[in-house]
């Protein structure tokens, strides 16, 4: 049986490879490293930076992928749903959801275009970009070191051949993360 709604219904695109990626996505975004050594808060909101930062590496990488926006658009449909799932696990109610999700579309969009342009712009213009987003302009050191791993990490998945990628037969490293340790 078909239902109207799947979000996992993409023909080109397996649930096992969308999960798989999702999940090595959101299980990185919840290291302790990001959140007991560089200051990253520890809510709802810091949680969610931290996986709009993750999403956003491995989006920015499948771009430079022939035939990868179907992944690219089931990754963020999978991201979407979740969020949905969160809200209602929350106690959201049904009126409100659609708000929420508007705000976390808005969000998404505004975080990672002004990702886009920083990352480009060097290190100096990455941190600023993830101090304004994650730090509230606090903990510079902090923002300093989460530029270099987000600028290390893309560097990671860019040397990924684009089989494996597509695949979801790799992983975040996690020398990456344990090298970020708790800033002085």
């Amino acid at each position: 049986m078909l239902w109207p709604f799947n979000r996992f219904r993409n023909p080109t695109v397996s649930r096992g490879t969308i999960e798989a990626i999702y999940g090595m996505i959101v299980a990185q975004a919840r290291e302790p490293v990001f959140y007991a050594g560089l200051h990253v808060r520890d809510t709802v909101n810091g949680r969610f930076d931290m996986l709009l930062l993750h999403l956003w590496l491995v989006l920015r990488r499948l771009k430079s992928v022939a035939g990868a926006d179907r992944l690219s658009q089931a990754l963020f449909d999978h991201f979407c749903g979740d969020m949905d799932d969160n809200l209602r696990e929350m106690g959201v109610g049904d009126l409100t959801v659609p708000k929420r999700m508007q705000a976390f579309g808005e969000a998404f969009y505004g975080r990672t275009a002004a990702y886009d342009l920083a990352f480009e712009d060097g290190d100096e213009a990455l941190a600023q970009a993830l101090s304004r987003n994650v730090f509230n302009d606090e903990f510079p050191e902090s923002s300093g070191l989460l530029a270099g791993y987000a600028r290390e990490t893309a560097g990671y998945l860019a040397s990924l051949d684009d089989a494996t990628l597509l695949r979801g037969s790799w992983a975040f490293p996690k020398n990456l993360t344990a090298a970020l340790g708790a800033p002085a």
